[in-house]
């Protein structure tokens, strides 16, 4: 990401945060009618104990000196979370990535984590890496969202396939909900990787290819692992309820395990189980 790409994603950032909070729940009267919802920038500027005119350059995208002390008085003062404020900084203090390992254009993954991949039968798996490549994925995972052997490994990007694939796109009851957890994670790299370009020129790519995208973009919110409830309409299974847990996989790789188990008291593992036997009958 160069400087001005840097600025601009923190500008809008910022801008986005502020938005999203109402004078009464951070102990401010609500005034006069606002023209735009959400805080004042001088209100900002008075939670975080900083000048109106430094905030307001900060959230113009100005390039300005900042300190850790007081980027960590705006988070305070935006009550951003945990994820939100390592974003934050590594928008502002350009700290995200320079000791990043250099990506691999199609990582491999360990015969040992594959073994584990496959060994969550009835729990359909996928390792991606920090761009959203699919890597590595189970037989269970085939069988809800895609093959995946059928997709050139250039083109198994996936946020890339939400959009693009029909089949991925009806697969989810509450589509958009679906694709925010997915996008939160992605902005997180975002954030963490400031200085790969290869993310400016997705960006840019998806913006061109679906211009939904970039809405869902500028909504999306930060986080490094979302947990949420996930309802499927699988074209031969019917409906799927899964709870996703997104997890780390330690080590120099930076890959990222998604795994969808079906939700207890639902049949969805009898109807995945009958699914991938019909298939390995047919």
């Amino acid at each position: 990401m160069n400087q001005q790409a840097r600025l601009n994603a923190l500008s809008a950032f910022l801008k986005n945060q502020r938005a999203k909070l109402q004078p009464e729940t951070v102990g401010l009267p609500q005034g006069t009618r606002r023209r735009t919802p959400g805080l004042r920038r001088e209100e900002v500027a008075q939670l975080a104990g900083v000048s109106s005119t430094w905030y307001t350059w900060l959230e113009q995208g100005r390039d300005i000196k900042v300190s850790a002390s007081v980027l960590d008085c705006v988070a305070s003062a935006l009550r951003l979370t945990a994820d939100e404020r390592k974003y934050l900084f590594s928008l502002a203090l350009e700290s995200g990535s320079a000791a990043a390992p250099i990506q691999q254009e199609h990582p491999q993954i360990s015969p040992a984590l594959q073994k584990i991949v496959d060994e969550l039968h009835y729990c359909p798996t996928i390792i991606s890496d920090r761009r959203f490549q699919i890597v590595g994925w189970n037989e269970a995972a085939a069988h809800v969202f895609l093959d995946f052997t059928q997709i050139p490994p250039e083109e198994r990007n996936l946020i890339r396939l939400l959009f693009t694939r029909k089949e991925m796109r009806r697969l989810a009851v509450n589509w958009e909900h679906f694709i925010m957890g997915f996008l939160s994670i992605f902005r997180a790299y975002y954030g963490q990787y400031v200085d790969d370009e290869w993310y400016e020129q997705f960006l840019r790519e998806m913006e061109n290819t679906d211009p939904e995208f970039l809405t869902l973009w500028k909504q999306s919110q930060v986080s490094s692992a979302p947990e949420v409830l996930i309802e499927f309409r699988h074209a031969k299974a019917g409906k799927m309820l899964f709870d996703l847990t997104s997890l780390q996989v330690q080590g120099g790789s930076d890959l990222r395990c998604s795994i969808y188990t079906p939700c207890a008291g639902s049949p969805t593992e009898t109807k995945l189980k009958r699914l991938m036997q019909r298939t390995a009958d047919a």
